[in-house]
């Protein structure tokens, strides 16, 4: 018997549909429902985590000055073109390809296995060709595009906490690096199969693996590129440098809230886990994050503070992404909160140190992504153990060394080759103007 590809197709599609219709009862399904389902659920989730390309070139676009946006609007852009080639030309294989403890494939190109190349290609669709494939469980080039919007993520990070000094070339030569090596290293450590995941080590959607990277990255960035001018006095003293529109950012957080729901659901690849409880407690940790960030600039600052609470909910959705899968609503609310409390404290930190975060990107993803790991194993609904929370920590230990490490020196070299700071003309005028010689808003630009 065989099928014509334009009858198969729309088969599947009925399938999907009875997929997304079938209850909790039919558990047990075909290997073609099960093929379909999964695949749309990755397309689905993926473009959800896409969305939060947006909510990241909202939220720093909200918070650097008017004279800085189009250069963050650009670099937004252009890292996600970058995440996308990179991680197609070699980053996947790196991450997935015949992992070897550390590191996977060096080989190039990552397109449909052989099976759906051939069903592709034929004019008749035997049953044979349609088991080959739908026997994998979803579509190749499916999983490839939801790991490839994580990427971007993680470039998206480093992007904040560098903005309003860093030249636009270097700033996108180190992307290149970061998503086609230094991320997809990481990530093979455990999602790869590598070391980390044979120790036992728990990290469901990426608190340190795509969080913590970036968070660590842009820690790095930050200290080679040094603090923006008028940051920090004479004295010592911490000058604040509001950014132009919160508005725009309180948008990006929203955006990347919702976003969120993609990223940690999404993540559980083959619908073996209840996606329904991951929805909870990414909303509940996130809510709290809100609260707890909210309350404790209040008692501080003895008046809430806008961006400290809109970091809060970030930090709460930071710190569930790691064990949203393994925890219950009720830890993930506790967790929530104390990410929340702890992004305050560290955006504080850092300030006192000199080291100059525009958007707190180091302490809601490095700081959090770190206490989310660990949450994942203090809260483990399973039960923890010293063991499973000493895996823990190693995993943190070994993603700051190697992502810090890489980034500190590759940023180190850029800046001692092509330069990576902008001169303090350029810095004081902004970045638009150096940079792409025009302004985000014309008609209003403001000098400040």
């Amino acid at each position: 018997m065989s099928l014509s590809k334009k009858a198969f197709l729309p088969a599947l599609a009925g399938v999907a549909g009875v997929a997304l219709l079938a209850g909790p009862a039919q558990a047990a399904v075909s290997e073609e429902t099960a093929f379909v389902f999964n695949t749309f659920s990755f397309l689905v989730t993926g473009f959800l985590v896409m969305f939060m390309a947006a909510g990241f070139a909202m939220l720093e676009s909200g918070l650097v000055r008017s004279k800085n946006t189009a250069t963050i609007l650009l670099k937004n852009i252009a890292l996600y073109a970058i995440a996308g080639i990179m991680f197609y030309l070699i980053g996947y294989s790196l991450m997935y390809v015949d992992v070897s403890g550390y590191i996977g494939s060096f080989s190039f190109l990552y397109n449909p296995s052989e099976a759906e190349t051939a069903l592709i290609n034929a004019d008749e669709a035997t049953e044979e060709m349609v088991a080959a494939v739908v026997g994998n469980g979803y579509s190749v080039m499916s999983d490839w595009f939801f790991q490839m919007v994580f990427v971007a993520a993680t470039a998206s990070i480093v992007s904040g906490t560098l903005a309003e000094r860093i030249k636009l070339w270097p700033f996108l030569i180190f992307t290149v690096v970061l998503t086609g090596v230094l991320y997809p290293i990481t990530g093979s450590w455990q999602w790869g199969g590598g070391w980390l995941a044979e120790m036992g080590f728990s990290d469901f959607a990426g608190s340190t693996l795509v969080h913590s990277v970036g968070g660590w990255a842009a820690l790095a960035g930050a200290i080679v590129l040094g603090p923006r001018i008028g940051k920090y006095g004479k004295d010592g003293k911490v000058k604040a440098i509001p950014g132009h529109n919160i508005p725009l950012a309180a948008l990006g957080v929203f955006i990347l809230w919702l976003g969120w729901f993609g990223f940690n659901p999404g993540s559980t690849t083959a619908g073996i886990t209840d996606i329904a409880m991951i929805f909870v407690n990414t909303n509940m940790a996130a809510a709290a994050g809100a609260v707890a960030a909210m309350l404790t600039s209040w008692f501080i600052f003895k008046k809430p503070e806008i961006g400290m609470s809109l970091n809060g909910a970030l930090a709460g959705l930071v710190g569930i992404t790691a064990g949203c899968a393994n925890v219950s609503p009720t830890s993930s609310i506790l967790i929530g909160l104390i990410a929340g409390v702890l992004v305050v404290l560290s955006v504080m930190f850092f300030d006192r140190i000199k080291i100059d975060d525009p958007v707190g990107a180091v302490s809601v993803h490095g700081v959090c992504g770190a206490w989310g790991t660990l949450a994942a194993g203090l809260f483990n609904m399973e039960g923890a153990t010293a063991a499973i929370v000493g895996v823990q920590i190693q995993g943190i230990i070994a993603a700051f060394i190697w992502s810090f490490g890489v980034a500190f020196i590759l940023f180190k070299l850029i800046d001692m080759t092509i330069g990576l700071r902008v001169t303090e003309e350029e810095e004081m005028i902004g970045v638009d103007i150096s940079e792409h010689g025009g302004h985000a808003y014309n008609d209003f630009q403001v000098s400040k």
